[in-house]
């Protein structure tokens, strides 16, 4: 050490890291998000959709898609230097559905994908986290060809409670998750801040 100067090197950050799951129904986009956000290569867990599935897949609206989610998805982002985010993507089919309460242990909070060609395909994601408390965001995926609804139309039919933001993303741009993702952590943390306080009083 040289006497006489201040040493301007700071200890490193411990990062916080936070749990986010990112739900939604079948071929909603949510494997895409977590490939488009994600600084690591994303642990994917997709199987080819099968003959013997398609009684149970509903690809109405989605005839393109060849894969499935049958475990969950998997990245990680920083989204800043202390604070750190793991993404769980859930599976879509009501048959995979036994594994989001093992997922949704230690979540701080939710993203639900939404595509407006099925939005009823969203209804069981925002009832599950309704229910557990859990608080959760809704991002709208713009698919190419897809009709633009007015968020305040896109509410109504989901029925959501006034406090649950929404917003409308493209889940294969960087930049339109993150968005997404930081909404999810401030109301997330806004909840947790508001219960604490009610608590004391």
């Amino acid at each position: 050490m040289v006497f006489g100067r201040s040493s301007s090197r700071r200890p490193p950050v411990e990062p916080v890291t936070l749990k986010i799951l990112v739900a939604g129904g079948f071929g909603v986009g949510k494997t895409t998000l977590v490939g488009a956000v994600s600084e690591i290569r994303p642990l994917r867990t997709e199987e080819t959709l099968s003959e013997v599935g398609r009684p149970f897949d509903d690809t109405a609206g989605v005839e393109n898609k060849t894969t499935t989610t049958v475990a969950m998805d998997f990245g990680r982002i920083t989204l800043r230097e202390d604070l750190v985010l793991y993404l769980f993507g859930t599976p879509g089919q009501d048959r995979f559905w036994f594994l989001w309460d093992e997922l949704a242990q230690g979540a701080l909070g939710a993203v639900v994908l939404a595509d407006t060609r099925r939005l009823e395909e969203s209804f069981a994601a925002v009832d599950y986290f309704e229910r557990r408390g859990i608080p959760f965001t809704v991002a709208v995926n713009c698919f190419d060809g897809a009709d633009r609804f007015r968020v305040e139309s896109v509410r109504a039919a989901l029925d959501l409670d006034p406090g649950v933001p929404l917003m409308m993303c493209d889940a294969r741009e960087r930049e339109s998750v993150k968005e997404v993702l930081v909404a999810v952590v401030e109301h997330a943390l806004a909840r947790v801040d508001g219960q604490r306080r009610h608590a004391t009083t």
